[in-house]
């Protein structure tokens, strides 16, 4: 249930309505927008009867159930309001939301060495993305497979992130490993196979920091958002979605299924920031790029795309990562398109790669 006060209601009115409706064994949770103050009914709100919430305040202007499972994740809990995830880097703050540029999240798989990581940062700096990916922990089908190198990738990390100013993403497998990768990581991704890790997610949520949440390999859309909402109610509500393919039949032309119609689907469902992982997705580089146009056309927030020095000899995923060449040119292909669609940031990062940075220009001037 939310309480939907009417524009400039007094502060002392909206503290009024907080105490009174906690008469009722429920909590309250005031969410302001940039239209309205929400009041979240949080608890067992079936036999409440709506008029006598209606009638505390004259300053009330609705009362409404929220009938979706997922309350908190569900765009009835901000009333149609899209909310926004700002993550501090040391480039300064950093917005994923509708109403904003089109964020880009790059870099490789797994951290393999202190020369690759490096070198990847300060590309994917020049090119104007403001996240660096990277896996210090690797979750792999085959207990055999490169598992990541842990602390040590993490420290290699830090250094990129102490060079170029870029934020990080990292996955966290491991509720004993949050501490340490949150001293690194600015958002904390929990991967498909721990979507829905309920207990890590609790813990996640519980540690405050934002967190990017990956759409399991079989989970329907409702699984995803109801994984959200475990984040959500431990306190946290700076989630991102990240769809990086569903596994379905063909396994012989693509790794799996983008689900491109997620984004509309979610627009009506959920108000949190939506990113896309073209390179999981597909599964081959040649396909990346055009996935991540539709997905800017499809009206995402945000594009994850691996990214590596030397593709053919990656510990992990080298045939779904970009070579540097290919993601430069990617990006100066993605810019006009962004700029169609009002999704893309002047590039003001562009200083490691002059050459880059003129092509940039060129295109905005056209």
């Amino acid at each position: 249930m939310i309480i939907v006060m009417k524009p400039n209601s007094p502060a002392a009115e909206i503290e009024r309505v907080t105490a009174e409706v906690q008469n009722y064994k429920i909590t309250p949770e005031v969410c302001v927008s940039q239209h309205k103050t929400i009041i979240a009914l949080v608890g067992d709100t079936a036999e409440i009867d709506i008029t006598r919430i209606q009638n505390i305040s004259h300053c009330i202007e609705q009362v409404l159930r929220v009938k979706k499972p997922f309350k908190r994740a569900s765009l009835e809990f901000r009333h149609g309001d899209y909310s926004e995830v700002v993550v501090p880097t040391p480039n300064g703050l950093v917005t994923f939301g509708r109403n904003h540029p089109l964020i880009v999240v790059a870099g490789p798989c797994s951290v393999e060495n202190e020369e690759m990581i490096i070198e990847t940062a300060h590309i994917v700096k020049a090119t104007g993305s403001q996240f660096l990916r990277g896996g210090a922990y690797k979750p792999r089908t085959s207990p055999y497979a490169f598992q990541g190198h842990g602390e040590s990738a993490l420290k290699l990390l830090a250094k990129a992130k102490e060079a170029t100013g870029l934020g990080i993403i990292t996955e966290v497998m491991d509720a004993e490993e949050i501490e340490k990768i949150g001293e690194v990581a600015d958002v904390l991704q929990i991967g498909a196979r721990n979507m829905q890790n309920f207990s890590l997610l609790k813990k996640v949520g519980a540690y405050g920091k934002p967190v990017l949440l990956k759409r399991g390999l079989s989970a329907t859309i409702e699984d995803w958002l109801m994984s959200a909402e475990y984040i959500l109610a431990a306190g946290n509500p700076n989630v991102i979605l990240c769809e990086r393919g569903i596994r379905t039949f063909d396994k012989q032309y693509t790794r799996n299924t983008l689900d491109i119609s997620a984004i509309p689907v979610l627009r009506t469902l959920t108000h949190l920031p939506i990113m896309i992982d073209p390179s999981h997705a597909t599964g081959f580089s040649e396909f990346v790029p055009t996935m991540a146009m539709a997905a800017i056309a499809s009206g995402t927030d945000s594009l994850m795309i691996e990214v590596h020095p030397n593709p053919a000899k990656a510990l992990s995923d080298g045939p779904q990562s970009l070579t540097i060449e290919a993601f430069e040119q990617l990006m100066l292909e993605l810019a006009p398109l962004g700029k169609f669609f009002g999704r893309w940031a002047k590039n003001d990062n562009a200083t490691v790669m002059p050459k880059f940075a003129a092509k940039v220009a060129t295109l905005a001037s056209h």
